[in-house]
């Protein structure tokens, strides 16, 4: 599956503390309910359910009612844009570039530092 780091562009601090949140619930669970994911983000339900809303629309997340509940989960693509932008948090990249190589179990694509260097950036399946 390739990565598709323009979801990054529209997305807010908001929408990354609901990923963590998402994240950190899917230690004790499976499926996360929206009530834990609001109280780990420390958001309110409403504006809760609005985020995930959004990033269930962008496929970064999960949705599954299977076990009796509204239950949400990190999908792949989550974990990568979750990855992507704590390496961009501790300065580590600044911008991402086209795909490089496809192998196997993971994508290689080139990436730029704060300081202008370039880096490659692999990223597992």
């Amino acid at each position: 599956m390739k990565l598709d780091a323009s979801v990054m562009r529209t997305m807010n601090r908001l929408d990354f503390r609901v990923l963590e949140a998402v994240e950190k619930g899917m230690e004790n669970r499976y499926l996360v309910p929206v009530g834990i994911i609001a109280s780990i983000a420390n958001l309110r339900n409403g504006g809760c359910h609005k985020i995930i809303s959004a990033l269930h629309r962008d496929n970064l997340v999960a949705h599954d009612q299977s076990c009796g509940y509204d239950g949400y989960r990190l999908t792949n693509s989550g974990y990568d844009i979750l990855s992507l932008w704590n390496l961009k948090m501790r300065g580590i990249i600044s911008a991402l570039g086209d795909q490089i190589g496809i192998g196997k179990e993971s994508d290689v694509y080139i990436a730029a530092s704060p300081e202008g260097k370039q880096l490659v950036l692999k990223v597992h399946r």
